[in-house]
């Protein structure tokens, strides 16, 4: 079996860091997370990661130091997360020894592929992909964005893939309208305010969940939606 590539995930907003965290669980990753650049910080020093995915808009954009900092350290690949979507930040994040750049809201599966091929190109080697996680009866495949219910096989969209892992990666927790609105399709991006609503109902509907009795996304009057099954760990 290919050794685990250590992976830091520095990332302060919480759902978003779970949905990184998830997505991660497709590759042959050992994860650890940090809120803050100070605590990122401790944890390079005494883990030493291969990869860091580095939130740069954390704590005001402290969170590019931390790609300044990269280079001291000895085959550190780095991948700059942001919301921004100008020109500039990019050219800055790899001025400053970004290996890649993701835009967020993204997709799992570029996600996927660009930690795969990142950590490919600074080692030499990054493990096979796992293209399917386990969700309570649920079988999600990342490569062709299909979910297996029992016997019954739903192709998704990509904005439905996301959402789902968006939903899965904090099972249990309630998330607002806002937060799945900033997630998937980020702060800037004008849109009516029932969208969230309706593909929660599209994404229902091919998994056959009723929202009276759901077994999947559950409506928690005047907050939001909850997932009620939490992923399995990948099977190698």
């Amino acid at each position: 079996m290919d050794p685990e590539v250590r992976a830091l995930l520095v990332v302060g907003d919480e759902a978003l860091a779970k949905l990184v965290d998830l997505t991660l669980r497709h590759g042959n990753y050992e994860r650890r997370s940090a809120g803050t650049v100070a605590e990122a910080r401790a944890v390079i020093e005494e883990w030493r990661p291969h990869l860091i995915l580095v939130d740069v808009d954390l704590e005001r954009g402290r969170g590019m130091t931390l790609i300044d900092e990269a280079s001291t350290h000895e085959r550190m690949a780095v991948i700059a997360l942001t919301r921004r979507s100008d020109l500039r930040g990019k050219l800055d994040a790899f001025e400053r020894g970004a290996d890649d750049y993701i835009g967020v809201p993204f997709v799992p599966d570029d996600l996927v592929a660009r930690a795969h091929a990142v950590v490919r190109r600074v080692h030499g080697g990054a493990g096979s992909v796992v293209p399917r996680l386990r969700i309570g009866d649920l079988e999600i495949d990342v490569l062709n964005r299909r979910v297996r219910a029992g016997e019954s096989e739903l192709h998704l969209t990509a904005l439905e893939q996301a959402l789902l892992y968006l939903l899965v990666a904090n099972a249990g927790t309630v998330l607002t309208r806002q937060q799945i609105l900033d997630a998937l399709w980020g702060t800037d991006f004008a849109i009516e305010s029932n969208v969230v609503d309706r593909h929660v109902g599209a994404l229902r509907a091919k998994l056959q969940d009723d929202w009276h009795r759901p077994r999947y996304i559950e409506t928690v009057p005047g907050a939001g939606y909850r997932f009620m099954t939490v992923a399995e760990p990948p099977k190698g």
